[in-house]
């Protein structure tokens, strides 16, 4: 052949690179030709295959009601093929031109997917007739003889690929093998098994399995955190084509056949192609209210619409939004077998840069800057969860992954996310593939509120810990209510547990920035600190900013103090001071500067949590360098005095004084004492009705205490200016 019409050929032919001896093989459709007559050499003249064992019919047992069907949960399928799972065996029938004398005749099975089938990747399958099945490896067995018949019983590999595959009966004679022709009423689908202990997607509970293998509808959460909302969806799984839609994706993906058998693989390339960012995948996604020439994902009803449209046109259906990816990632898994569910987080990160902060830019007003904002807050977020063991990772860490669908960051390169162990983000064991960095960052993130001067100075005004990962639910099982699985995800807000997991995240590599890195933007020789004074709620305090000047340069300092008010739900906030000044830093020398802080600035806002963030950016005029350092600081709210009268001895009377001087300058009305103390006295509670501004209140309470040794009396003053008053007294109450 000479080169030229060798270079066309390989035009036509996938191109073979020099590490393979065959082309890629990732493509369920295509299929090879294989030869009805493979002979061994020379045939001789007198050969005639006809007098030889010769196949007439084959009967897969197919119809809904028969029995593969039902012992393989298959019979919801909308196909006339057969349908099975894998590691379980299946029946199949051959009727001979003849009956079968098992001395002489010999015949086996071959299974076959895809364009280049070879027996060490799977695509090719002979399978000989034995005596017994293994459980969970290929293998096929007489069970019944019968005229011209055989009863075939046929046990596929537990880990076999899950796809379409081509069925041959081969036919052994002495000069060549026979086959049957190609025949596709006789194809099979393979796929995987939640009942089958052997199988990496193995699911113990029947309710479960009913539910997130069989069910085709769903429940999709949404609204936001206070106000939860639920609509159906149809995942339709079984719908007529949705199945080899289904596996058309995994074509679409280039999934190589030999990896279709791993539930990790094929969830890793699902996620990918549910979206048509960058490969053209099913679903274009669109946030912008702008649905033209589309359908606006509200408007979807279920998963088979979009997913019957792709496979027919090839080209990405327009549009969804997280629930619409979900909703349809969730048909693909629940198709092939693998169990799965759809996953709402209230209050969802989308972190760009997965350092486990949001980072909000505020504008002078306090507005959110659009351009800088890169990060975003989604009043909830729908993925999927999908069952499976993780032999890739160490023990512990099977059972239900994240995937999803929805394009938000790239991860090696395309937009795809999972699989990654719900186990490993709860411990923070963030090391272990497939992005669990960036779903931890999704439930775990802080938010920080930052505000770019003139000056391009950033400036912390807040940060929130508690807004993200609020709530994250699911359908129950078996009905329509919704399930919380939030510490599946998380460990209690705030406990020992959580900052472990969170300090082993840090560890393996979650970017954690802490604020001073934002905050610190390096004049080595000049330092600038501030100390706010300790105050008393109500009172005036200065804020004092030093400058320490060790060059020997003369500076001069536009400095700009900013006083916020952080509320403890963590999103409100409101800047009650802004003080600009100009310092002038002499060499070698520190000087300082107060601000004053007057109580009537922030006491009309203070309303519940006497916390304030101060920032101070100042900038170097000589240079342009920034110097900018933030502090939380919280005001000390006036504490209740607690004093006991008279001896303290057990079974004897005593007094309890309480006192509290109202450090306002307003009258607090409609004000409540409680006073208790374990062992000394029940609770006991009184109303005020008013205490003027700058008045002491005095309680006082007679007692009996029962038990001598060390007690404690602790007292509460609640109103609605002023929260967070307590006092508490330790007494030792004498032996009688």
């Amino acid at each position: 052949m000479s080169e030229t019409t060798n270079t066309s050929e390989e035009k036509k032919k996938p191109t073979v690179n020099g590490r393979r001896a065959l082309p890629s093989n990732n493509s369920n459709e295509e299929e090879n030709e294989v030869p009805e007559m493979e002979a061994f050499g020379l045939i001789p003249r007198g050969f005639n295959p006809k007098d030889y064992l010769r196949v007439v019919d084959v009967h897969m047992f197919k119809e809904p009601h028969e029995i593969n069907k039902q012992q393989h949960h298959t019979d919801k399928y909308y196909s006339p093929k057969l349908i099975v799972r894998r590691g379980q065996s299946f029946q199949i029938q051959i009727d001979f031109n003849r009956p079968y004398k098992s001395e002489t005749d010999q015949f086996w099975l071959e299974y076959l997917i895809g364009r280049y089938p070879q027996q060490n990747k799977g695509t090719y399958i002979p399978i000989l007739v034995g005596d017994v099945l293994k459980p969970g490896k290929w293998g096929a067995k007489i069970t019944h003889k019968e005229n011209n018949s055989v009863r075939l019983s046929i046990m596929s590999s537990a880990t076999c690929i899950v796809g379409k595959f081509r069925l041959y009966v081969a036919v052994w004679t002495p000069f060549g093998i026979l086959r049957t022709q190609r025949n596709s009423a006789t194809d099979t689908y393979i796929l995987f098994n939640p009942w089958c202990q052997h199988d990496a997607v193995y699911l113990d509970d029947e309710k479960e399995r009913e539910e997130y293998v069989l069910n085709d509808v769903g429940i999709v959460f949404h609204g936001n955190i206070n106000d939860i909302k639920l609509r159906s969806w149809s995942y339709g799984q079984f719908e007529e084509n949705i199945l080899d839609a289904c596996l058309f994706l995994m074509d679409k993906a280039e999934l190589e056949l030999s990896g279709r058998g791993n539930p990790i693989k094929i969830c890793r390339v699902a996620s990918a192609v549910i979206n048509s960012r960058d490969d053209n995948g099913v679903i274009a996604g669109s946030w912008d209210n702008m649905y033209t020439y589309g359908v606006a994902p509200s408007a979807w009803t279920g998963s088979v619409d979009i997913l019957l449209e792709y496979y027919s046109s090839k080209q990405p259906v327009r549009y969804g939004q997280c629930w619409v990816f979900a909703g349809v990632f969730n048909t693909f898994l629940r198709c092939l077998g693998i169990p799965a569910r759809l996953i709402t987080n209230y209050s969802s990160a989308h972190d760009n840069n997965a350092n486990l902060q949001l980072d909000f830019f505020l504008d002078n007003e306090g507005k959110v800057d659009t351009k800088l904002t890169k990060d975003s807050v989604w009043n909830y977020h729908c993925w999927n969860e999908a069952w499976m063991t993780r032999p890739d990772l160490p023990v512990g860490f099977g059972g239900w992954q994240v995937v999803d669908g929805t394009p938000q960051e790239t991860s090696d390169g395309m937009y795809r996310c999972g699989p990654a162990s719900v186990q490993a983000i709860k411990h923070g064991h963030v090391c272990f593939q497939f992005d669990a960095p960036f779903v931890y960052a999704e439930v775990n993130s802080d938010i920080v509120y930052q505000r770019r001067e003139k000056n391009g100075t950033r400036v912390i005004e807040q940060i929130d810990t508690n807004h993200i990962g609020q709530l994250i639910v699911t359908k129950e099982v078996g009905g329509d209510g919704m399930m919380e699985i939030t510490e599946e995800y998380k460990f209690q807000e705030g406990s020992e547990e959580e900052r472990l997991a969170l300090e082993t995240a840090v560890m393996y590599g979650v970017k954690k920035q802490t604020t001073q890195d934002t905050m610190y933007r390096p004049q080595t020789d000049v330092e600038m600190d501030f100390q706010v004074q300790k105050a008393v709620l109500g009172s005036d305090f200065k804020v004092t900013i030093t400058f320490r000047n060790k060059s020997r340069n003369y500076y001069t300092a536009t400095t700009y103090l900013s006083g916020n008010i952080v509320f403890y739900t963590g999103v409100t906030k409101n800047e009650f001071k802004k003080q600009s000044f100009s310092a002038k830093l002499e060499p070698s020398s520190s000087s300082a500067f107060d601000v004053m802080i007057k109580s009537s600035e922030y006491l009309s806002d203070l309303l519940d949590q006497a916390s304030f963030h101060f920032f101070v950016t100042a900038r170097i005029n000589e240079t342009g360098k920034i110097l900018a350092t933030q502090k939380a600081t919280v005001l000390e709210i006036p504490a209740l005095r607690i004093k006991t009268q008279g001896e303290t001895v057990a079974g004897k009377e005593m007094s309890v004084i309480v006192e509290f001087t109202n450090p306002l300058k307003q009258t607090l009305e409609n004000v409540t004492l409680r006073l208790e103390g374990p062992g000394v006295l029940r609770t006991m509670r009184k109303e005020f009705r008013q205490i003027p501004m700058n008045s002491t209140l005095i309680w006082e309470v007679k007692c009996i205490p029962k038990r001598p040794g060390l007690r404690k009396l602790i007292a509460s003053l609640n109103c609605d200016a002023l929260r967070h008053v307590y006092g508490e007294l330790n007494v030792q109450i004498q032996k009688p």
